[in-house]
């Protein structure tokens, strides 16, 4: 294929790089608030995830004994101790790690509860094509562009006449499309994003497509072409 033709179609690539379509429907008419999250009792079947609060005692050491927030890599920061990975243990089995390696340094059999002081219910999930994938926090109303905000806003890769938003309601888990691109020119109402919900951006193949083409010419080729 000549340079020509390579420019030509990277041209065309760009001309229907950021378009709507996909199998999820833009109409969310009856995309409505989601369900209320179920109350759950905090036993050793709970599993700790990002963003809870636990509480941890430790025994006549009251410099350790306090509230530690677990951060989005999963892990609690102590003194002495440093990180402590947390994430899809029990409060038991976390109290257990604990104490573990409180007892090789630093204290002999030391006795460590922990409890949950808070549970990160109150959370929405961000993935696909951001700078920055993850789990934040939803404790105030937010919007479709604040989410997409935290996360460090859409990569050099992403389509965002394409962003899906999950969510359970009614028991069934329902999902709906929406054109980031129109609702930031004011061309369509802001969606409100709940506790819960996982906002998917779509990435663009086609733009995958184009810069690979454009990557594969050398800057010289490409201006001795026009």
């Amino acid at each position: 294929m000549g340079r020509t033709a390579i420019i030509g179609l990277a041209l065309l690539l760009a001309a229907c790089a950021s378009t709507r379509g996909g199998k999820i429907s833009y109409d969310s008419s009856n995309f409505g608030t989601p369900d209320a999250p179920k109350v759950v009792a905090i036993d050793d079947t709970y599993k700790l995830a990002p963003l809870d609060t636990v509480s941890v005692m430790v025994f006549q050491v009251a410099d350790l004994s306090r509230d530690y927030d677990i951060d989005q890599s999963g892990r609690i920061t102590m003194p002495l101790l440093g990180r402590v990975d947390a994430v899809g243990l029990s409060t038991t089995e976390l109290g257990t790690v604990i104490g573990h390696r409180l007892d090789e340094k630093y204290l002999r059999n030391p006795s460590v509860t922990v409890s949950l002081k808070s549970s990160a219910s109150r959370v929405v999930t961000v993935d696909g094509s951001v700078r920055q994938p993850g789990i934040y926090p939803a404790t105030s109303t937010l919007s479709l562009v604040q989410v997409i905000a935290l996360a460090r806003g859409t990569d050099d890769l992403a389509n965002p006449r394409r962003v899906a938003i999950f969510r359970t309601i009614g028991g069934k888990r329902m999902a709906a499309a929406f054109d980031l691109t129109s609702i930031r020119r004011g061309e369509m109402k802001d969606p409100e994003v709940y506790p819960g919900d996982t906002v998917v951006v779509d990435g663009s193949a086609v733009k995958k497509t184009q810069r690979d083409l454009m990557q594969s010419l050398p800057l010289a080729s490409i201006f001795l072409a026009l």
